[in-house]
Formats: structure tokens, C-alpha cells, sequence
């Protein structure tokens, strides 16, 4: 008997492309289709039941029981009429009904007496499949049995909807994380090729105060050094975000003295106060001496809320107002206040200040400067030390931010680092990697001042050369250096040589994740550039003392 002519929706086009964007089609078994056949078949007492998709030409089983056939031709299958339209299709005997008494199902083949299909339907109203039962012999579905395989229908196309839904964010995913490879790329870039210039700048002109000078000199030079520890602000603000966004910025948990800190940010910041503004420090004389906490932050935190203030006031007072408000057994709440008489902010911006590269008004930008990125990482760093920043503030009338922070108590005796550290190692042989000529100039007067030897290698391979001929006590490695960059170089003074020389990272890229990739890489010690001589005699003390040690 020949088969019938094969069926097609008028909407056929448009139901092939909603079949398309599932990515069913020959996929393998899933338990979860397998699960849904099984309770067909369990609901309707068939020992024939399946789940399939029709496309151009075939109906394909993603699930079946009762037969082992993986797909038919779509012109013989029975399926082919529910797909024409969205409503259960119930034959409860097909030797009765004038449509299926003849076809090849009935008469001959699997002989069909029983046929339910319920379609498949997706969210914007395309059948793109069918789910069946199929029995020998004749039967009748109660109301309960069809309500629960049109819930069975529903949970299928829940599932393609959410495996959808899951390969797109997958999908999306992947776009989202090469662009953050992207942006991280481009600030490991834009890092390394100001850093490095940056670092020849400040790093000199810290070697230039320590000789004789005149007044006209030494003005001259602060104003140098002004500006380039203030371009270094705006870099460290945007690397800050990155790092903060990765969640690779831990506090630290050090002693540290408190006043100290304070009074170290108001002399940092005092030589920017216009003549006409009283700049003021309150510490209240309950505060404790020494706190334990990350007192890097909290200074970053301050000379940004105390900088703002300066800026945006002309005449009147700033006042920092430190005070501590409670005491438990182990821990001191301090409250911070940067309060000043400035230009104010108006209602309407109060709730966008701490936005990312937002400033309250357009023309403040023009007038002041800055990258609009200060209060939101002050904002970050707040939160990290599991607190919030609030402000008041009235337009023409000046601004108050404020904060508290709870900070452990540290020992009366412990341990603070020193402002200036002396050379205590005696003669140590240095070798510098390092490509860029100005930071080898820079690297070999700092070093030398210390009273060490330094030799120089431009990149990898003639560091190791000098390395595997002479006798050095550390290593100052820069990271990006032609022929082989710093991690490779590392890798092979670990691996081939078996040399355990202290490695002193120096980079100018400064990225979220670098510190621990140069610690997994092998080396021992990690600063950035541009870096301060106290900094890098620390660093050097830091791993002779762990070589030391080991």
C-alpha cells in the first residue's frame, strides 16, 4: 500500500528554524528525556512510548521504549498529522478511524491499535516534536491521563528551553571572558608602558633630592615630583578596579600605629592647601596607638577623600576628624570623617557619586580633573573592610564623608616597620634583568647606594649566562624582556640550573593575579614599579632573611 502524501504546516519554514535553534537532532540519550518516556508510557499503560522531533525529512527518537528504530521517514510516521496541529491527537482505535484504518502502522509493521501524541510546543507556538504512546490493542484515555501528559509535554520543552538558555550564557560567557582577556591585555599594556617611564621619573628625582640643591632647585623638583606621583594615582585607580573586580584584592593584617598613618596622610596632602583654607587633623586622644589592619588601604581610602576635599574647595576648612566610638575585647570601632566647606553636591547627584567615572556635574571634570574613579574604589575598598561610606551634603554649603571601621586589636609591643631601613646585609652581589636603559641607569644608583654590586643583563639568556659564571646573592627580575621574558627565565634558573637564589619580581605591569603568578612561577619577592628605595632594600632584606631562614 502506498504511503500517504507527506503533511506540511503552513508555518513550516518558521517551525524548522524554532526545531533548529534547540540542537536536538541527534544529540545522545539523556536521562532526563529517558525519565519523561518512561512516565508516558507508566501514565498511558503502553508498552510502546517515545519522544521525537520532526525535521524535512524524518521523525528522529530522542527517547524511546518498546522498539529499536532511531528515526523514520517523516511521509509513513503517524506524527506527521499532530504536528498539523497543537492539540493532543488521540486515536483510540485506529481500525475505526478513516484516516489511519489503512495506513502501513495499522495494517502491517508495528500494527497500531492505539495512538496518543501530544506536540511538542515551543514558547512562540511551533510544533517541533511529538510525544507519544503507542499500543497492540485499543484503549480509551481518562481526563487525569491527559492532563498529565500535556504536563510531561511542558516539562520536555522546559528542558530544551533551558539547555538553550544555558548554551547561550555558555555562549555569552566565552564573549564576556576574551573580553576580559581584552581589557586585561590592554591595562597589562597600558601598565607596563607608563609604569616604565614613570618609574625612571620618580625614581630619579628621589635620587636627585638626596643632592645638594638649591631652594629654586628643590621647587622645581617637587613640582616634578608632584606630577608624577599624581599620574601614578591614575594608573594605580584603574589597575585598583581591575583587581578589585577579579576579587584579588585581600586586606592585609599587620600592626601599624594609627596616629602615625593619619598624620603622615595630612603631611602627604598639606602642600596642596590653597592659601585660604584652614586644613585641620582631629584625632581624638582615646584612639589606640597601634591597630591591626591594612594600613596601605586605609591611607589610599583617606588621601582620596581628603584629596577630593582640597580640590573641591577654595576657601573655608577641610578637617579629618578620627575618633573611636566603641571597644570590645579585641577590636576598636573607629569612625573616619573628611568634612570640608566646598562646592557641596546638589540632591539630585548624591545617589551617583560613588558611580564609576562619575563626577557630580560635567563641568566639574573641566575645572578639577580627575578620572571620576576615586569614590568608587573608595567605595570598594569601604566594603572590603565590611562596612559602607556615607556622605552628606548640600550644594554650596560643603560635604562630610564618613565611615567606621572595626579594626583588631594589636599588641603595645608589636613589631612596626621602620620608616628608614640601613643596610645591615653588608656587600651583596646583585644581578639585574632588565631591558629598558633609563630603569638600568636608575636600578644601578639605587643599588650601588645601598653599597652593593649590581651587574646588568639585558634579557633572559645573558642573565643566565652571568648567572651560571658568577657567584650573586639575588636576583631583580623584570617580567617583560625580549629573547625570554621573566617567568621563563625563572622557570629555567629553578628547572635546569637548580638554583634557589632569591628572585625579586620587578614589574611595571602591576595586574590583578600577578603577584601569584610570579610566586607559582618560582620567584620569591614581587614590587611594583615605580618603586621607592626604602621599598626595594625591604624587599631585598625580606628574601635574604627567608633564604636565610630555609
Amino acid at each position: 500500500m502506498n504511503a500517504s502524501p507527506m503533511l506540511t504546516p503552513q508555518n513550516e519554514a518558521e517551525r524548522l528554524d524554532a526545531l533548529k535553534r534547540y540542537n536536538i537532532l541527534d544529540t545522545l540519550p539523556e536521562q532526563v528525556f529517558d525519565d519523561a518516556t518512561a512516565l508516558v508510557s507508566y501514565i498511558c499503560g503502553t508498552p510502546i512510548a517515545y519522544i521525537s522531533f520532526i525535521d524535512e525529512n524524518r521523525q528522529w527518537f530522542k527517547s524511546k521504549i518498546g522498539f529499536d528504530v532511531s528515526e523514520v521517514p517523516r511521509e509513513i510516521t503517524l506524527s506527521r498529522y499532530t504536528i498539523m496541529d497543537s492539540k493532543l491527537v488521540e486515536i483510540p482505535d485506529t481500525l475505526l478511524n478513516e484516516r489511519f484504518k489503512d495506513d502501513p502502522n495499522v495494517t502491517d509493521g508495528y500494527k497500531i491499535r492505539f495512538y496518543v501524541g501530544m506536540p511538542i510546543t515551543t514558547p512562540d507556538g511551533y510544533v517541533i516534536g511529538v510525544l507519544c504512546a503507542v499500543d497492540h490493542e485499543p484503549r480509551q484515555l481518562n481526563d487525569n491521563q491527559r492532563n498529565a501528559l500535556n504536563i510531561v509535554a511542558r516539562h520536555v520543552i522546559n528542558t530544551l528551553e533551558l539547555g538553550r538558555k544555558n548554551k547561550e550564557l555558555a555562549k555569552q560567557k566565552k564573549i564576556a571572558d576574551r573580553a576580559v582577556a581584552a581589557k586585561e591585555n590592554f591595562l597589562a599594556n597600558m601598565s607596563h608602558e607608563i609604569r616604565t617611564p614613570l618609574n625612571a621619573v620618580i625614581g630619579f628625582t628621589e635620587l636627585l633630592f638626596e643632592t645638594s640643591l638649591d631652594e629654586q632647585q628643590k621647587d622645581f623638583l617637587k613640582d616634578v615630583q608632584i606630577a608624577g606621583e599624581n599620574l601614578l594615582v591614575i594608573v594605580n585607580d584603574i589597575l585598583d578596579l581591575s583587581k578589585i573586580e577579579s576579587g584579588s584584592i585581600a586586606l592585609e593584617q599587620k600592626p601599624f600605629e594609627l596616629k602615625s598613618a593619619l598624620k603622615h596622610v595630612y603631611d602627604l596632602l598639606k602642600v596642596k592647601v590653597h592659601e585660604a583654607v584652614d586644613f585641620n587633623l582631629f584625632l581624638d586622644a582615646e584612639l589606640p596607638e597601634i591597630i591591626s589592619g591594612d594600613q596601605g588601604r586605609l591611607n589610599q581610602i583617606m588621601v582620596n577623600l581628603a584629596g577630593n576635599a582640597l580640590k573641591f574647595t577654595m576657601e573655608g576648612e577641610v578637617t579629618i576628624s578620627v575618633k573611636r566610638i566603641a571597644e570590645t575585647d579585641d577590636s576598636h570601632q573607629i569612625r573616619f570623617s573628611v568634612k570640608d566647606t566646598g562646592i557641596g553636591i546638589s540632591q539630585k547627584n548624591l545617589d551617583t557619586i560613588f558611580g564609576r567615572f562619575t563626577q557630580a556635574e560635567e563641568s566639574t571634570t573641566r575645572k578639577f580633573g580627575g578620572t571620576g574613579l576615586g569614590l568608587n574604589i573608595v567605595k570598594q575598598l569601604v566594603q572590603l573592610h565590611d562596612s559602607d561610606i556615607h556622605v552628606k551634603s548640600r550644594e554650596g554649603s560643603g560635604s562630610e564623608f564618613y565611615f567606621t571601621v572595626s579594626y583588631k586589636k594589636a599588641s603595645l609591643d608589636a613589631k612596626i616597620p621602620e620608616d628608614k631601613l640601613v643596610n645591615d646585609l653588608g656587600m651583596l652581589h646583585i644581578l639585574l634583568f632588565e631591558d629598558n636603559y633609563l630603569n638600568q641607569k636608575l636600578a644601578q644608583n639605587v643599588v650601588e647606594g645601598f653599597g652593593f654590586h649590581i651587574d646588568i643583563a639585558e634579557n633572559g639568556d645573558k642573565g643566565i649566562e652571568l648567572l651560571s659564571a658568577g657567584q650573586y646573592d639575588v636576583v631583580l627580575m623584570d617580567l617583560q624582556m625580549p629573547v625570554r621574558d621573566g617567568f621563563l627565565t625563572t622557570k629555567y634558573i629553578r628547572q635546569e640550573m637548580k638554583s634557589s637564589i632569591p628572585i625579586i619580581a620587578m614589574t611595571a605591569h602591576s595586574l590583578a593575579g600577578e603577584h601569584n603568578r610570579c610566586m607559582e612561577a618560582g620567584m620569591d619577592n614581587y614590587m611594583s614599579k615605580p618603586f621607592k628605595q626604602r621599598e626595594l632594600l625591604e624587599a631585598i632584606k625580606t628574601v635574604m632573611q627567608k633564604n636565610a631562614d630555609s
